[in-house]
């Protein structure tokens, strides 16, 4: 029996990077998408692509909202993403806070980027080829995640990424958002 070939993902940041960044998105009607995000996710879904959210969520661990709450945003954006063609295979969060969580989810967790946990678990889960994978995100966390986890990572100036472009070593390339990383992604593979 062979064992079946690892696939190629592109894992994404979710606030900052597929939508407008509210400060702990928790509601449906507060999900907007970044203009082009639906298209760039639905070019990479075309061009054999696994795509992976993989969303730091500490408003669940500060006590902001559930997990209902993201459960329902989370399937508003699949129904939306839908609506272009675009399904995304997972979707992990991490609700852990080293220092503000409460209770259960107050820990040093290795799941909360900028530790590759979510990657690393995705990877295993769906069968993903980290190496010739890559990481999107709008934060120099998601960066520094894609990294540790072996993908190449790739920084949307969107959300925090002009802001924290200044945080990343200068060979760390960056887009103005999601279509044009999707766009330099393809051209790479």
């Amino acid at each position: 029996m062979t064992s079946q070939p690892k696939r190629r993902a592109v894992f994404l940041d979710r606030d900052g990077t597929i939508n407008v960044d509210v400060d702990y998105l928790s509601r449906v009607e507060q999900f907007q998408f970044i203009p082009g995000a639906p298209q760039a996710l639905k070019s990479l879904q075309d061009a054999g692509f696994m795509l992976v959210v993989v969303t730091n969520q500490s408003g669940i661990g500060r006590g902001l909202y559930d997990e209902a709450a993201l459960e329902a945003v989370h399937a508003h954006m699949h129904a939306e993403l839908a609506r272009f063609g675009v399904t995304v295979d997972a979707c992990y969060f991490c609700p852990h806070h080293p220092q503000h969580g409460i209770g259960d989810y107050r820990l040093d967790c290795a799941c909360r980027k900028p530790l590759p946990g979510m990657l690393q678990q995705a990877a295993g889960d769906l069968g993903i080829d980290l190496a010739s994978s890559f990481m999107v995100g709008d934060k120099a966390g998601d960066i520094q995640a894609g990294i540790a986890a072996g993908c190449t990572s790739l920084l949307v100036l969107t959300g925090y990424g002009a802001g924290d472009a200044a945080k990343l070593p200068e060979g760390i390339q960056r887009f103005p958002d999601l279509a044009s990383a999707a766009q330099a992604i393809l051209a790479l593979s």
